[in-house]
């Protein structure tokens, strides 16, 4: 059980380390909103992350074919989504005072941003299905246990990544000013929406 933890956590931490969208919306939250901010955010990505793994990992054909299947509506509801968020952080205030203490209700539709955007990529089950078998673990789906350790390890493997990329950029907040969070406001927010557009053009192919 341990080596399949293992495999896991490595699963997850490669799967939500690549910088995209979702990278960049947390560590502006974090600069300007605080490390919880930054964590709830990832906590949402870990996790949608971990009930794709519960796909991959228990094989449900006709889960990952629903999938398949309204593909183009998912994106379509992730490319508005990220357009949304991309106006938002754009035009949001960069004089956010991150010490200032914020309710449940905040916290809670940050996670649920970023779990849906990540919910809402398709791509991310048959990158987790190609990593699941390049590790050899088509075999838990076989075992309940292994497969509940395994889908664990890719929630732990996905929520570290999220603590190192906050922590480190916590590191940085002090450096900056509210002029210079202006522009992370305005660089992000163009990143995001720009994500959004290209993935709604890629409808029409």
């Amino acid at each position: 059980m341990e080596l399949v933890f293992s495999k896991g956590l490595i699963i997850g931490f490669l799967i939500a380390a690549p910088v995209g969208p979702i990278g960049i919306l947390c560590a502006r939250r974090t600069l300007t909103e605080g490390r919880r901010a930054g964590f709830a955010s990832g906590l949402g990505a870990a996790t949608a992350d971990a009930i794709y793994g519960f796909v991959a990992a228990f094989g449900l054909t006709i889960v990952s074919n629903l999938i398949v299947e309204h593909q183009s509506w998912l994106r379509a509801v992730g490319g508005l989504l990220l357009c949304t968020l991309g106006v938002r952080t754009y035009r949001a205030d960069p004089r956010c005072d991150s010490t200032v203490k914020k309710s449940g209700r905040v916290y809670a539709g940050m996670y649920t941003s970023t779990f849906l955007l990540t919910l809402t990529n398709p791509l991310t089950i048959f990158s987790l299905a190609a990593v699941f078998a390049g590790f050899g673990l088509a075999e838990t789906r076989g075992s309940l246990l292994s497969a509940t350790v395994l889908i664990a390890g890719v929630f732990f493997g996905s929520g570290l990544w999220w603590l190192i990329l906050i922590g480190a950029v916590s590191l940085f907040r002090h450096r900056f000013d509210n002029r210079m969070l202006g522009w992370i406001n305005k660089i992000a927010g163009i990143v995001i929406g720009g994500s959004g557009v290209l993935a709604l053009l890629s409808l029409r192919r």
